[in-house]
């Protein structure tokens, strides 16, 4: 078994379910060569709920954490834009500070209040514990007027009560939400602060003026631990999360073959006591869905169709789930927002900080959205904001004094030195030297973009 995390926190609402210490259960009969092929598929269905849930232990479990939200059914709020010395998010939005929140529906069903916001767009973006994107509230979702929202778990019967603008069902007991609110900047930080304030958080019983419910029983975590969760010992890991993933009938067949391996809900597992040989399979067979991951990231050129509830990711839905995940985590789904990366030239060369680039974008090309958009810069390896005399770190349709041509173009300067004169109001700046990539985020898509059929400019060489 996973050793258990001791330092854990929960609020006195939220239930702990203690691990039962049971004798670990071998793996079933199986011969090598399917436990391999089990094990590839296993870690692929695995990946992506694994690194959801290192997110989740280190924001609600983990009190030395940087991120710590303090618990469940409560949020964490991000009240500034990212900068350079921000290291703990990797490829953060610039644009839109984040609030966390993650939801225990064991006991009874969370009300989620938003606020009425007709200038300011915000989402909020709820994924369970397989990161289906399963619910959004927020300026397109729900529109601008305040409402209360019920998150009610798989198994929750009841009427909605009133006041309650929609009943919203999750697969999984626990949840999580990434919300995300934009603003204008430094100077817009009171404005920022002020709406972030207004999201609220309450059990539904609270809501309602009654007795709360008899909590459900108290858990631990198992500690995060990188390696184990890309060895055979994120077989455990995932049996500690399918506790609170009951399954969906979609998905018993494909559980009952992960079973032959050690699978299941709740169930103890000890990679001691399988046999040699089995365990050596299955270990290869890990690898091997390591290795089919590495090589569908290498072909894979846009994240549009990768976050989506579990209809929309259809029958392939296992590998763009993994891929989703190791390209970036919660990505929104495509309807919300349309995000296109940028590591190649117009020639497909790696973008060097040590080049002058330009980006064009034709009176076409300038992405088609209801609400905004935005490119933001990154370094490599570390996927971080890169630090520039001028703090800028994005650009984008809300930049001040950005300049369309008389054509309608837009042209994005991208190097590490100003490039003058008008020309700075639409400089982005690069690292000095060495490999960059950028994320271009455009939210609400419209036209062409929600059609799919928008083309993205490419960047070329500097005159």
């Amino acid at each position: 078994m996973l050793r258990l995390f001791a330092r854990h926190a929960v609020l006195p609402s939220v239930a702990t379910l203690l691990l039962s210490i049971a004798t670990p259960l071998r793996a079933e009969t199986v011969s090598v060569d399917e436990a391999k092929k089990i094990a590839s598929d296993a870690y692929l269905y695995a990946y992506p709920m694994l690194y959801n849930y290192k997110t989740l232990f280190q924001q609600a479990a983990d009190p030395s954490f940087p991120g710590y939200v303090g618990g469940f059914n409560r949020f964490r709020h991000y009240s500034r834009g990212f900068t350079p010395a921000d290291k703990d998010i990797v490829t953060p939005s610039n644009d839109t500070p984040y609030s966390w929140a993650w939801l225990d529906l064991r006991t009874e069903p969370m009300v989620v209040t938003v606020p009425a916001s007709v200038d300011r767009y915000y989402v909020l973006q709820w994924f369970d514990l397989y990161t289906h994107n399963f619910a959004y509230l927020g300026s397109r979702a729900t529109g601008t007027k305040a409402g209360n929202y019920l998150f009610v778990g798989p198994n929750w019967k009841g009427e909605t009560p009133t006041g309650i603008a929609k009943v919203l069902r999750a697969e999984t007991e626990i949840i999580g939400t990434l919300t995300r609110t934009s603003w204008s900047g430094p100077a817009d930080r009171d404005g920022l602060v002020a709406m972030q304030q207004q999201y609220r958080i309450r059990p539904l019983s609270e809501f309602l003026g009654g007795k709360p419910p008899q909590p459900a029983p108290t858990f631990q975590f198992p500690a995060w631990d990188e390696a184990r969760a890309n060895s055979i010992g994120f077989i455990d890991y995932l049996n500690f999360l399918l506790r609170f993933a009951p399954a969906a009938e979609s998905e018993k067949a494909v559980l009952e073959r992960f079973a032959k391996i050690g699978v299941g809900s709740g169930r103890a597992f000890d990679p001691a006591t399988i046999e040699p040989k089995t365990r050596a399979a299955i270990e290869e067979g890990i690898k091997d869905g390591a290795d089919k991951l590495q090589a569908e990231l290498a072909k894979t050129t846009s994240s549009v169709n990768l976050f989506g509830t579990r209809v929309f990711l259809g029958q392939n839905y296992i590998m763009q789930r993994a891929v989703g995940a190791a390209i970036g985590i919660y990505g929104n789904s495509k309807e919300e927002a349309y995000y296109t990366a940028y590591n190649l030239d117009a020639n497909k060369q790696p973008l060097d900080g040590s080049k002058r680039y330009v980006l064009r974008f034709t009176k076409d090309q300038v992405p088609p959205v209801k609400f905004f958009w935005s490119m933001t810069m990154y370094n490599l390896p570390d996927r971080l904001l890169v630090d520039n005399p001028i703090q800028r770190y994005a650009i984008g349709s809300r930049t001040q004094g950005l300049k369309t041509n008389a054509d309608g173009s837009v042209d994005i300067y991208l190097q590490a030195s100003s490039p003058g004169g008008d020309k700075e109001t639409n400089w982005l700046p690069t690292p000095q030297k060495g490999p960059f990539f950028m994320v271009l985020r455009m939210y609400g898509p419209e036209g062409k973009l929600a059609a799919d059929e928008w083309q993205a400019p490419q960047p070329t060489a500097a005159d």
